[in-house]
């Protein structure tokens, strides 16, 4: 039969686990709120309409640390801060996307984490034309007054491939 301190050592070690476990769905909740704001900017194959972007972009904007860093690398630039964020946000360089974030690599340490999603995104570019997008997101989230937020996101496209079908006809 264990004794006390080895009760407490195992206590210990499962409330570890737990929180561990419970870090890592905030955080996947977290990135699909990010994912479905993201998409929220769009209605019916088209942006909508300025006042739900500006407030889509404040939610998005809010998932961020006051100093969080969004880096949509090269074709989309980076913005810091959650000012910056919201107003990137409100500027959608697409007609259209829907963001899916899979195969979720997570680690957690404490109050940090960082993780690597893979993206796949249906989306369709300002000249009307539908593609691919296939990349990932690399991630660094801190966790502020019990609740996960991102510290800094980066997105690296692998490739952008027209879609020639498209889905357009979904949107008629």
């Amino acid at each position: 039969m264990p004794n006390l301190e080895e009760l407490s050592g195992e206590v210990a070690a499962l409330r570890v686990r737990v929180e561990t476990a419970e870090a890592v769905q905030a955080i996947q909740n977290l990135k699909a709120r990010y994912a479905q704001l993201v998409d929220e900017r769009y209605v019916r194959g088209k942006v909508a309409p300025d006042e739900r972007v500006a407030a889509v972009a404040e939610q998005i904007a809010a998932l961020f640390t006051e100093d969080g860093v969004w880096d949509g690398g090269p074709a989309l630039g980076v913005s810091t801060g959650r000012a910056e964020i919201g107003a990137r946000m409100r500027a959608p360089t697409l007609l259209f996307s829907w963001h899916f974030f899979l195969k979720p690599q997570i680690q957690v340490d404490g109050d940090r984490a960082r993780a690597r999603w893979d993206i796949l995104s249906p989306c369709t570019t300002k000249d009307g034309r539908p593609h691919w997008m296939v990349g990932f997101e690399d991630d660094e989230y801190a966790r502020v007054n019990g609740a996960w937020l991102h510290t800094r996101m980066k997105l690296t496209t692998v490739f952008l491939a027209p879609h020639e079908t498209g889905w357009q006809k979904i949107f008629h």
